[in-house]
C-alpha cells in the first residue's frame, strides 16, 4: 500500500506542477479561462499557479519528511475543491470539471495516506 501513495503522491505532484507552471507563465487558455469563464483575475491565476507549484514542491519534500505530505496535500484539495466549484459555477460541463475531481480524490487519498502515516510515526514515539 505504501509504494501504490507514493505513485499517486508522485504522480499528484507532476500534475500540480504542470497546471501550476501553465498558469504562472500566462498560458492563454488559462488566461481566457480564469477571466471570461470564471470571472476572476490574472492576478489570481498567478496565486493559484504559485500555490499549485509550492503544493507540488511539498508533496515531493513529503517522501522524505511525512509532515509535508499532509500540508501540501491538505491545501492541494482545497485548491481542487475550488477548481471544481470553479468549473461547476461557470456552466462548465462535466467532461471539462472531471480532471479536477479525479484530482481532488488522489489528493483526498493522498492526505488520508499521509495522515495514517504521520500517525503511526506518533504512535511509534509513544509506544
Amino acid at each position: 500500500m505504501k509504494w501504490v501513495l507514493r505513485i499517486i503522491q508522485g504522480f499528484f505532484s507532476i500534475a500540480f506542477i504542470l497546471a501550476g507552471v501553465k498558469k504562472v507563465t500566462g498560458n492563454e487558455q488559462q488566461v481566457q479561462v480564469f477571466t471570461e469563464a470564471f470571472s476572476y483575475s490574472v492576478e489570481f491565476m498567478y496565486i493559484v499557479g504559485v500555490s499549485e507549484i509550492l503544493g507540488a514542491i511539498g508533496l515531493l519534500i513529503g517522501f522524505w519528511k511525512s509532515q509535508f505530505t499532509l500540508l501540501a496535500s491538505g491545501g492541494s484539495v482545497l485548491l481542487m475543491a475550488g477548481a471544481v466549484f470553479s468549473h461547476l459555477n461557470a456552466g462548465q460541463s462535466i467532461g471539462v470539471t472531471i480532471p479536477s475531481i479525479i484530482l481532488l480524490i488522489l489528493g483526498i487519498v493522498v492526505f488520508i495516506g499521509g495522515r495514517t502515516k504521520t500517525l503511526k510515526k506518533e504512535q511509534s514515539y509513544q509506544g
